[in-house]
């Protein structure tokens, strides 16, 4: 997961790796599939399963804009929602606001929220002093890291009443009179709330643990103590075999596709065609005396 990467990441940057990490989550499949398509669907599944809420018409925040986030946002958006993203990073902040969201500080959004979603692998997101703002009967949902994104227990210490008013749904009453609900005790809701991601999701994250297996055994002793990227290559071989299970064909690059002047510079060109994707059923392979006679004209 992100949460795992950023804790590897930082792991790396004290040297304190025993052997090397391949980050399957950062497979580009991953990204597409597991979090942009799985979190999007099955959050909001595990909202609407806890709450039965309705969507339409709600200023859903959504905290964080990466992969997750910008899959929940999405869904959200489609229910009918009116989105507003908060963030830290500018160019994600950028992205979502081009993307038709509202983006502002979470501190202004506590006080027009009626859904708070927080997908960002950090903690202390969403703290006492934004909670204190929110309206009555925020709903508050956490499906990015454990449960540290919201500040549970604090809110539990400054409750005056605390009620469970569906299962796994607690309402609590502020001394401001305000109700906040919480969801799977802020745990991650589309997996304590619902049935995490479906199974074609899954699929492919499998798949990549897999290959990531295989490809750890053949370059053992050849990697570093470090975060490692799975080669783009097999990236490409997981997304041709979802393909081909969904029944979806692609065209091909033939020599005559390659030959569009100024489409890729000589060195990606070599290193795109020559190396890449390991299945040869998807690309009619192309040879280097090929790639000299283009450049010759």
């Amino acid at each position: 997961t992100t949460t795992g990467i950023i804790r590897l990441k930082a792991m790396e940057r004290d040297n304190a790796l025993k052997y090397p990490m391949i980050a399957v989550n950062d497979n580009k499949t991953k990204h597409l599939l597991d979090n942009y398509y799985g979190t999007g669907q099955s959050t909001i599944d595990g909202i609407l399963r806890a709450t039965n809420v309705l969507f339409a018409g709600k200023n859903v925040v959504v905290c964080g804009y990466g992969s997750c986030g910008k899959g929940v946002s999405l869904r959200a958006k489609g229910m009918g929602s009116n989105v507003i993203v908060t963030e830290i990073d500018p160019f994600r902040a950028l992205q979502a606001a081009l993307d038709g969201y509202r983006v502002m500080p979470i501190k202004e959004s506590a006080k027009i929220g009626d859904i708070f979603i927080t997908v960002t692998g950090n903690k202390n997101v969403i703290k006492l002093e934004h909670i204190n703002e929110m309206k009555d009967g925020t709903i508050l949902a956490n499906s990015g890291h454990f449960d540290v994104e919201i500040d549970y227990n604090g809110l539990k210490k400054v409750a005056t009443k605390v009620r469970e008013i569906r299962p796994f749904v607690e309402e609590f009453t502020l001394k401001n009179g305000r109700r906040i609900l919480t969801l799977g005790q802020c745990r991650l809701v589309n997996l304590s709330m619902a049935e995490g991601h479906p199974s074609e999701v899954m699929a492919t994250s499998f798949c990549g643990q897999a290959l990531a297996s295989e490809y750890a055994v053949k370059n053992k002793g050849k990697m570093p103590n470090s975060v490692i990227q799975l080669p783009e290559e097999i990236d490409n071989e997981i997304a041709s075999l979802q393909l081909q299970a969904m029944g979806v064909s692609i065209d091909k690059l033939d020599k005559e596709d390659f030959t569009l002047p100024g489409w890729l510079d000589r060195k990606a060109a070599v290193g795109k065609i020559v190396k890449a994707p390991v299945r040869a059923d998807i690309v009619e392979p192309i040879s280097e005396q090929d790639i000299v006679e283009f450049y010759s004209r």
